[in-house]
């Protein structure tokens, strides 16, 4: 108790310096396992005091789904005069080619019980939409029970399991210790949550690198300088002002992914939102130092459109490649927005779908650009082999089964089935409609399902296979 009447005293005191309001309490912290937890200062209880009143703090989430709740003296205003309409800065501890990307929530204490126990709402960034985003992702952590440092088993409710790796910087118990953390299971306990796929480049093994996002996720974006409360523009790559990664509330989602219109939050939550290992680095693990509400400044404005592609493998074989670009404006996705493509290499291009042919190999620089503002352009690069056996949407091997178009308008095609039974879910998992003894190219009207990420499920006789796709 008398420590958190120093930090909350301690708080009051800046607040009145600075005119800036900071995190004023941290209403839970519970991490996942990793490199960090029960260390400190990085992943103790003590790392949430550490949080209020600055930005210079300590605390780590490890792995997946590790969590932090917090809240600012005042509720946040969604502000129109906030410069590049953005209310919020969160501040972590990336360097230039290391991110450790958050997920970021918001709720309004909607019952005014000054609880965080309403709805919570995703600030959808710039990966939100991405067929390979997870929504509702589970993973369940087991203790292995060891004194020290041990790797820590996990399983995931896609199939999948492995390790959170353990190394030889840090020796103590990477599972949450019961003593620190009792809302923890001491044998195992599951965390939930969306998940963004990793950017880690392991090609040098001594210069690991996590590639940052373009927008809206915490410990993505380097910190700059003061004051605090003038935020970075996160619609584009420049570090300016007090860098760290800007938020707006009006990039809140609700579970199905469509926008929402908050006037004011008053909980903010942060989650590790990937699942990677870094090698010598350790688990991809979200920090937080600090966070801080931005004062509103109608003078001060800044590039607001921004197009945001799909990072693409690093070679892609075959004949054709379903490619994912979304036009933003003001964090948010402009779906009617039409998106003109250029290419460097003869007999490469890309249409109107975002699909991806070519009729010779090469490396290839594609650019994208606003067909209303040819000025705003976006590229990416990769290595084209061609031979005549199509590539489809996966990013990492050819697949039989493939759907397109994806992103979708009208209908989507299913190729490769025969006699199938198909049925579409949202993101969230709610079970929509079905269709019976479909076989390839018939088409599927999903013209009346509102924008958002949808998924397939595709059963026949031979093949069982589950599809992400994007509803424009």
């Amino acid at each position: 108790m008398t420590n958190r009447l120093f930090y909350i005293i301690l708080f009051f005191l800046i607040s009145q310096i600075t005119n800036a309001q900071y995190i004023s309490e941290v209403l839970e912290y519970k991490p996942a396992p990793g490199q960090f937890t029960n260390s400190a200062p990085w992943g103790v209880p003590a790392s949430a005091n550490s949080l209020i009143g600055t930005v210079t703090g300590s605390m780590s989430l490890g792995a997946f789904g590790g969590y932090v709740i917090f809240k600012f003296e005042e509720p946040v205003v969604n502000h129109s005069d906030n410069p590049f309409g953005v209310d919020f800065t969160i501040f972590g501890n990336p360097l230039g080619d290391w991110s450790e990307h958050g997920i970021v929530s918001v709720m309004k204490d909607e019952n005014g019980n000054g609880l965080p126990d309403d709805t919570w709402y995703e600030l959808a960034g710039s990966n939100y939409f991405f067929s390979s985003t997870i929504k509702g992702y589970e993973v369940t952590y087991t203790n292995p029970n060891l004194p020290k440092a041990a790797s820590v088993p996990w399983a995931d409710n896609q199939g999948n399991s492995g390790f959170v790796l353990a190394n030889s910087f840090h020796s103590q118990p990477y599972y949450p210790s019961e003593e620190s953390f009792p809302s923890v299971n001491p044998n195992e306990y599951k965390l939930t949550g969306t998940r963004v796929t990793d950017e880690v480049d392991r090609t040098n093994p001594t210069f690991v690198k996590s590639y940052k996002k373009a927008f809206g996720y915490a410990d993505n974006q380097l910190r700059g300088t003061a004051p605090y409360t003038l935020p970075d523009n996160p619609y584009t790559p420049e570090k300016e002002n007090a860098g760290g990664d800007a938020f707006d509330i009006s990039w809140a989602v609700d579970e199905n992914g469509e926008y929402v219109d908050l006037d004011v939050i008053h909980f903010v939550k942060v989650h590790t939102g990937v699942l990677g290992d870094g090698g010598w680095l350790g688990e991809i693990s979200t920090e937080i130092t600090g966070a801080v509400a931005v004062t509103p400044n109608p003078s001060i404005t800044g590039e607001l459109d921004l197009i945001v592609i799909k990072a693409l493998p690093n070679e892609i074989e075959g004949n054709s490649f379903q490619m994912e670009a979304f036009a933003y404006h003001k964090g948010r996705w402009e779906k009617d927005r039409v998106i003109n493509w250029t290419s460097n290499l003869a007999g490469a291009s890309v249409n109107s779908s975002n699909l991806l042919t070519f009729t010779s190999s090469g490396e290839v620089t594609l650019t994208a650009s606003l067909a209303d503002r040819p000025d705003i352009t976006a590229t990416v690069s990769t290595t084209l082999i061609y031979n005549d056996i199509p590539s489809s949407i996966d990013q990492n091997k050819r697949l039989e089964v493939d759907v397109y178009p994806n992103p979708a308008t009208d209908n989507v095609f299913i190729k490769g089935v025969a006699n199938a039974t198909v049925e579409i879910y949202s993101s969230a998992g709610t079970y929509l409609f079905s269709i019976i003894g479909y076989s390839s190219s018939l088409p599927i009207w999903v013209g009346h399902l509102s924008s958002g990420v949808y998924v397939i499920k595709i059963n026949g006789s031979d093949v069982n296979k589950t599809v992400r796709f994007i509803k424009k």
